[in-house]
């Protein structure tokens, strides 16, 4: 009997630290290397100038974070991410104000999907930007004009419920809303989106959808970075971004499409514009180490009734870039990116990513750096 009672005694400790099982991860990227842009607006007005410089984040953000994770049984697990953008230049935090810039959520992982609460992504990073350059091997300089579809990621949504799905024999879907916390203007500044994405072998296919609506870019809505940059002043009374895409790997190769459309209808009067990307991609790894990208994006700008710059622009978008692996978290990197404006565009042709835009037509930017992951 005593025996029994030990062993019983044994197998409930055991029982419970299996049972109360945690860990936290910390984790980053720290990106920097030399940039020349040519052809950036000067401080004085009509000069034009190239730019040398050292500079933080070229293909990853500079980050640092913490993960982590504890089984509570049954499949379920609680989860929370906290994580804050730095410059490695300066050392000085991404955003003002804010300790985790990037992300912090906190939630529970089942075996039918993940919800969180806190500050997230929507699914058009989620699901569009892993299709795209920017959101995959490119980085910040391969974003779409302005990055105005989000696919780089420069959106995040405070106060956001969402759910991501679990992996149903290579389906997913997810749900993302974020409120306004303002008593009284439940609409003023909230956003919301949807997603869904299918993997089959080398296949990839998915869509996404964003909308956010208010006037008041407000300290306790849902969207404080700011609307995603229409190119043209003025409060942004609603926007919607949607797209869809697809990617094929085969061998060590890897093709992608991707089109996305962002709507952004204006405070005033009834003032609107509609911005189509189409944007082309293709990664080759050459050895395990060395590995070759090019992109191509065209952007078509309409605008309607916003005064004198009503009418239509368009951009021209070409990037390549080789990288080179040293070890499975350190690599080299260069890159170039071409950003053609056509003649008589009432907005500014930039790269984005870039101090400045452009003072006529082009805009080139050529990157080279070392980037550590940990």
């Amino acid at each position: 009997m005593k025996k029994t009672l030990i062993l019983a005694a044994v197998a409930t400790s055991f029982a419970s630290a299996a049972y109360a099982q945690s860990s936290v991860t910390l984790y980053g990227i720290v990106d920097a290397g030399f940039t020349y842009v040519n052809n950036e607006a000067g401080a004085t007005s009509g000069t034009h100038h190239s730019a040398y410089s050292l500079t933080s984040g070229n293909v990853d953000g500079s980050r640092w974070g913490l993960r982590g994770v504890e089984d509570l049984g049954g499949g379920l697990a609680a989860i929370f991410t906290l994580e804050n953008g730095f410059n490695v230049n300066n050392g000085q935090a991404a955003s003002n104000g804010r300790m985790f810039d990037r992300q912090a959520f906190v939630g529970i992982t089942s075996p039918y999907g993940t919800l969180t609460l806190g500050r997230q992504y929507d699914s058009v990073v989620d699901y569009l930007g892993p299709l795209s350059a920017t959101g995959t091997w490119g980085g910040t300089y391969f974003a779409h004009a302005g990055d105005n579809d989000n696919a780089d990621g420069s959106l995040r949504i405070n106060n956001s419920v969402k759910f991501q799905s679990a992996n149903y024999s290579g389906l997913s879907f997810s749900g993302l809303y974020g409120f306004s916390n303002q008593a009284g203007g439940f609409a003023n500044d909230r956003a919301y989106s949807v997603g869904a994405g299918y993997a089959n072998g080398g296949l990839k296919i998915a869509a996404g959808y964003l909308e956010a609506q208010g006037l008041d870019r407000s300290s306790s809505g849902a969207i404080q970075d700011g609307a995603l940059n229409s190119g043209y002043d003025g409060v942004t009374k609603k926007q919607r971004t949607w797209g869809a895409g697809a990617s094929y790997a085969f061998g060590p190769a890897v093709v992608g499409a991707l089109f996305t459309q962002s709507r952004f209808q204006f405070a005033m009067g009834n003032g609107s514009v509609r911005y189509n990307n189409y944007e082309v991609n293709a990664h080759y790894n050459v050895t395990p180490a060395l590995s070759l990208g090019a992109a191509y994006t065209y952007t078509q700008a309409l605008a309607r009734d916003v005064g004198a710059d009503s009418g239509a622009n368009h951009w021209n978008q070409f990037g390549l870039q080789t990288d080179y692996m040293l070890s499975k978290r350190t690599d080299l990197y260069a890159e170039g990116v071409v950003h053609v404006g056509a003649s008589g565009n009432s907005l500014s042709t930039q790269v984005f990513g870039t101090d400045a835009p452009a003072s006529g037509r082009n805009q080139v930017v050529v990157s080279t750096g070392i980037r550590h992951r940990f």
